[in-house]
């Protein structure tokens, strides 16, 4: 063996599900030869393994594990979710207006994520809890905008609000009718609130505002994934694709290297058949070094605060007992015809309603499609934010993987239910919240992620929430639903093990195991003996793909 490289570090887990019995020396050690782990070891055998222009990267009292993989993230989708004001701070009403007032009166930044492009005003991150009681309105924004068009993405990445002046462009003057469980809301009067539900009403608005440039676009994206990396991340599950994506991660990997591992599904909508079905399919497995198309994401629900919910029982105002396909059980052929070519799929379902339906439909695969088959491809549904008992007992039996995104709780919920979440579903249902920790005594494999730009995608903070079920850093806050919260080990896992496992890739990928990927991610903090909220500020050493460095504090390069 001729290693390229070899780290060393004071502690090393490798997260391999080897027996450890007191039995082996503390592993110290990893050598790296053409991207691949050669030998794991201790100081000693590193000193064996050492040959002339081996590289040595001697990481001291930093932790070294498996590299760190979100679960869910959007980061082509994210570029137009983050353009305009920053209104994720916003908690009354009066701080969203002051802010909207303060980037409609600024000059255009130099920032292309925080200019008016063509004239509009835009803002996201909008957190329908700053609102109180009051329905959101485009009145809201006509204060503020004056006769420029504008438009507000809110939080889930699900819902916007548009001024009068957006919607007179759209030339939307009333309700309109679509393929899926979308909405122009509407009052009384049939007028138009401002407010769009789902993709399909967003972009009625959305096509009419002005595009950045791909070089512009291409720039944001790249800062954005070096961003990734210096954060802990060596790989991303990205839960939409399309041209643009090919085109971006194309140009970038031109330039070089990507920071990260990227594995794309491209959306499946309602209203498509097995033509649309054939072109998606033909996709799967093409794409470049680091990033490739691997899987199909597909919708069953919206979210709970929309009110598109998929739910057993209606909400407190009686909305969210629709699913996102008006004939579901196109949705189910969907999954189906993907999953009987060994295309694994992966599922939005957020509502109890939603999520017994894609259980449904993945259970209905035995007997229909080939065992083997069968066996081979991996099946999953994101979020998953409330259910009751037997839908937990179903995953194991049915093998599914459940990904969540623990900052969706602890960001946008609050321990005393009176947050717009809770308050729409009741009691019974909030106390369901996201259950990570039933789920992985169940036996399921438990992806974890950010669902970023919907949540930030720092993942020590989110490794630290899993832990205490409130926002790390805030000790003051009472945790939400406890009892769900997951052990150190178990949230690591949700991004190493358990994040090759829900992506079909652990013999490869997942543990420090001679013969997988050189992918690592070095912690300034030990997160197995961290106290979360000292873990969620401490820092990342550096982080490894195919043994190469995409980032490393100055300090040890």
């Amino acid at each position: 063996m001729t290693p390229d490289l070899i780290v060393l570090a004071d502690t090393i887990h490798t997260l391999d599900d080897k027996p450890d019995n007191g039995s082996r020396s503390a592993i110290q050690a990893v050598a790296v030869s053409d991207g691949l782990i050669a030998a794991v070891g201790t100081r000693e055998d590193a000193q064996q393994w050492r040959k002339p222009g081996t590289r040595v990267v001697d990481l001291g009292g930093a932790t070294l594990t498996p590299g760190l993989v979100d679960c869910h993230i959007h980061p082509v989708f994210g570029l137009d979710l983050t353009i305009g004001c920053d209104l994720s701070g916003a908690s009354t009403l009066a701080d969203v207006r002051a802010l909207l007032r303060a980037e409609s009166a600024g000059p255009a930044s130099a920032n292309p994520a925080s200019r008016n492009d063509g004239g509009w005003l835009r803002a996201w991150g909008l957190n329908p809890n700053a609102f109180g009681p009051v329905p959101l309105h485009r009145s809201v924004i006509d204060e503020v905008s004056g006769d420029r068009p504008a438009m507000i993405r809110l939080f889930d990445g699900h819902s916007a609000l548009a001024n009068t002046r957006a919607l007179e462009l759209a030339g939307i003057g009333g309700r309109v009718e679509f393929d899926q469980s979308a909405e122009v809301v509407c009052d009384a009067d049939g007028v138009p609130t401002g407010m769009l539900l789902e993709a399909a009403a967003i972009e009625l608005v959305q096509r009419h505002i002005p595009k950045e440039s791909f070089e512009e676009r291409k720039t944001r994206l790249g800062n954005l994934l070096r961003d990734f990396a210096r954060s802990g991340l060596t790989g991303g599950h990205v839960m939409d694709h399309d041209e643009e994506s090919t085109a971006l991660f194309q140009a970038l990997e031109a330039d070089g290297e990507l920071p990260l591992r990227l594995r794309s599904a491209p959306w499946c909508m309602p209203g498509t058949g097995v033509a649309e079905w054939k072109e998606l399919a033909r996709t799967v497995g093409t794409g470049g070094r680091r990033w490739s198309i691997e899987a199909i994401k597909l919708f069953v629900d919206g979210t709970v605060d929309n009110g598109t919910a998929w739910l057993y029982e209606p909400d407190l105002y009686g909305q969210s007992i629709a699913p996102f396909w008006p004939r579901p059980e196109e949705y189910t052929a969907a999954v189906r015809y993907f999953a009987s070519r060994g295309i694994p799929t992966a599922t939005h379902a957020i509502g109890d309603a939603g999520v017994e339906h894609v259980l449904d439909a993945l259970e209905s695969l035995r007997g229909v499609v080939p065992s083997d088959v069968l066996r081979q491809t991996v099946h999953r549904i994101e979020h998953i934010e409330t259910v009751p008992d037997q839908l937990v007992e179903r995953f194991q039996h049915a093998g599914v993987v459940a990904s969540m995104q623990p900052t969706h709780c602890t960001h946008y919920s609050v321990a005393d239910q009176s947050d717009s979440w809770s308050t729409r579903l009741g009691k019974v249902r909030a106390d369901r919240a996201w259950r990570c920790r039933d789920l992985r005594e169940a036996g399921v494999t438990v992806g974890i992620g950010s669902d970023w730009p919907i949540a930030p995608y720092e993942p020590l903070p989110i490794i630290a929430d899993a832990q205490l079920r409130r926002r790390s850093g805030h000790p003051e806050q009472e945790p939400i639903a406890p009892a769900q919260a997951l052990t150190a080990l178990q949230a690591l896992e949700g991004y190493t093990s358990h994040a090759a496992h829900a992506a079909g890739l652990w013999d490869v990928s997942g543990s420090i195991t001679v013969g997988k990927r050189a992918d690592f991610t070095a912690f300034e903090r030990d997160p197995l003996t961290t106290a979360p909220d000292e873990l969620a500020a401490s820092g990342v050493v550096g982080t490894f793909v195919d043994g190469e460095i995409q980032f490393m504090l100055e300090r040890l390069a």
